[in-house]
């Protein structure tokens, strides 16, 4: 099971993260993500743990636990899919020429010499 941690200390690395979940079981892996341009931890990470019971303890027994007096959130990660990560996925805005949107027909001051 892939757990998602947030809240995270900042100057927390991969091995502290993984040592805090291994005493509610087998940690596969734990990782910190960093940001691309400075390199330093954006405060979560993620923990993959093989048994989905040992999983749930760890889940149990730490979201809203504190470290270096900062609340931490743990819970399921959510599979995102396949999905190339990035760019316009649906919802937001764009611009394509399908009625709505800024100044096309109806709306705020669409004709000044109305009046």
């Amino acid at each position: 099971m892939n757990l998602f941690v947030a809240g995270l200390p900042y100057d927390m690395d991969n091995q502290e993260l993984q040592e805090i979940f291994e005493e509610f079981g087998t940690v596969s892996s734990a990782r910190i993500i960093l940001d691309k341009e400075t390199r330093r931890s954006r405060g979560f990470g993620f923990v993959e743990m093989q048994d989905s019971a040992e999983a749930e303890k760890a889940i149990s027994g730490l979201n809203g636990s504190s470290i270096d007096d900062r609340t931490i959130a743990v819970k399921e990660a959510e599979d995102r899919g396949n999905n190339g990560g990035g760019g316009n996925r649906g919802g937001g805005f764009r611009r394509e020429n399908n009625g709505g949107g800024f100044n096309r027909g109806g709306g705020y001051n669409n004709d000044r010499n109305r009046y």
